[in-house]
């Protein structure tokens, strides 16, 4: 067997350089990327002569598509990792793909921002420096009903700073069936640890009555916490005390009552036909001392830690050494600012937020938005195409109980395994996220955005060529 012969059919790399679809590549590229690629490639094809020189047609088949191989390297490499993709899985608040898309009028006044210099901090009034959060402050205080607020990079930092601040090497009292895991294996007692607050359980997991805060509150007492149990629910026989009566309690004792209160909502949910979630307003006039809630869940937000309450407190969390390693960027404190003055009017906050949107959306308005789609999609041969009822769920550790009903498009290869079809959906230009049920490829159209029916038409069309 003459083995070099495969040697000798691998082109020079001077001889690769001048083939036309490699000069345009790397005239949009760089050249040195792609004499690196280029050099990665032929290395690969030695190496597999090497190791498998008896296999005649497939060292064929690597140097014939060497060209190809070498501008998919390139391509690769020179491509963005993160990027937009569709989320047809029916849960708007996905975790995995971002939680909250952001509306596009609060997205275009932050690129405004971070695109050029901004007052971040700088007062224009008296010409001197200013601080970050007194571009969102008030218009938070204004829509919450908080007297002062401030904001740090994600909401189990903002738990971690309030305690910091306020109970450090001081006990900390909260019920056990309020000591949640957050997600990522980060859980409230961790948290607790970290800000050197020391942990005091009362009550147990399914029934914690005042009388148990009440009987564990000494002089090394600093503060009562509530932590809302926004991602998951204890049902049945079950006991828990109020924030009123929390509040009330640690005005007895002048102790500041503290409420993680997850998810951010600050319109009543039910408008919507969903389950009652506790607002941020609400349990400020409940009389909560310190408030913190996530900025990329209900709120409909870039990721924050939003806080919020009384300024004696909020001053003195802001001075907190932590808060500069914890503190947002010009970019988030542009989009919380845009985000907040949509809550001005709470009808156009349902129409302009996506989260809002997609909750708000009526089931037959989904249903014909995916027939229409599904119309299109049987053009395409090689697939067999149908429209279910479907539910759609809220994710990112909020009301999950709460199921709405949907429509999704049920698409079902027939060249192709589920599994394939999905991997390949996967690896578009735009990638396509759905659900696989019953060896069938589901798009849930609730969580499709506008806009973007036309792309998942374009993307699986562009597989059947």
């Amino acid at each position: 067997m003459d083995v070099n012969k495969y040697y000798r059919n691998i082109p020079k790399v001077d001889i690769i350089m001048e083939d036309e679809r490699i000069k345009e590549l790397s005239d949009d590229t760089s050249r040195d990327l792609v004499l690196e690629c280029i050099r990665k490639v032929t290395e690969d094809i030695r190496a597999f002569i090497s190791d498998n020189p008896e296999k005649e047609e497939e060292i064929n088949s690597l140097t014939k598509n060497l060209i190809n191989n070498i501008i998919l390297q390139v391509n690769r490499l020179s491509s963005y990792k993160m990027k937009k993709v569709i989320n047809g899985t029916g849960t708007i608040l996905h975790t995995n793909l971002g939680r909250a898309p952001i509306s596009i009028d609060a997205a275009e006044r932050a690129k405004s921002i971070a695109t050029g210099y901004s007052n971040l901090e700088f007062d224009l009034e008296s010409g001197i420096r200013g601080s970050r959060y007194s571009h969102f402050e008030k218009i938070v205080s204004k829509i919450t009903g908080a007297e002062a607020a401030m904001a740090v990079n994600n909401n189990a930092a903002a738990v971690l700073l309030i305690l910091s601040s306020l109970a450090k090497d001081k006990e900390v009292i909260v019920s056990r069936g309020e000591l949640v895991e957050i997600g990522g294996s980060f859980r409230v007692p961790d948290v607790m640890k970290q800000s050197g607050a020391k942990l005091v359980e009362v009550g147990t997991t399914n029934k914690t009555r005042l009388n148990d805060y009440e009987e564990r509150i000494s002089s090394e007492t600093a503060a009562l916490l509530k932590v809302h149990t926004s991602n998951y629910r204890i049902v049945g026989f079950t006991e828990s005390v109020s924030i009123e009566e929390l509040s009330d309690l640690g005005r007895k004792y002048n102790l500041p009552v503290i409420e993680d209160i997850g998810s951010g909502v600050l319109m009543d949910l039910t408008r919507f036909g969903l389950t009652y979630e506790p607002t941020v307003q609400h349990s400020i006039r409940a009389g909560v001392d310190i408030l913190c809630f996530s900025g990329d869940k209900l709120l409909g937000g870039p990721q924050a830690g939003i806080i919020v309450g009384k300024k004696q407190y909020i001053d003195k969390i802001k001075k907190h050494p932590l808060n500069r390693a914890l503190r947002i960027d010009k970019f988030t404190a542009a989009l919380l600012e845009s985000i907040f003055h949509e809550y001005i009017d709470q009808e156009k906050a349902s129409e302009n937020i996506p989260v809002l949107k997609m909750m708000k959306m009526n089931n037959e308005d989904i249903r014909l938005r995916a027939e229409a789609l599904a119309e299109r999609l049987k053009e395409i041969k090689g697939l067999n195409i149908s429209v279910e009822e479907c539910f759609s769920q809220i994710g990112g550790g909020a009301l999950p109980l709460e199921k709405m009903k949907s429509h999704a498009v049920c698409i079902k290869p027939e060249t192709m395994s589920c599994a394939a079809f999905e991997r390949q959906l996967r690896h578009l230009e735009v990638p396509i996220i759905g659900r696989v049920v019953n060896d069938t490829f589901l798009i849930d159209l609730r969580t499709v955005l506008e806009g973007e029916d036309q792309i998942i038409y374009d993307g699986i069309k562009s597989m059947f060529k």
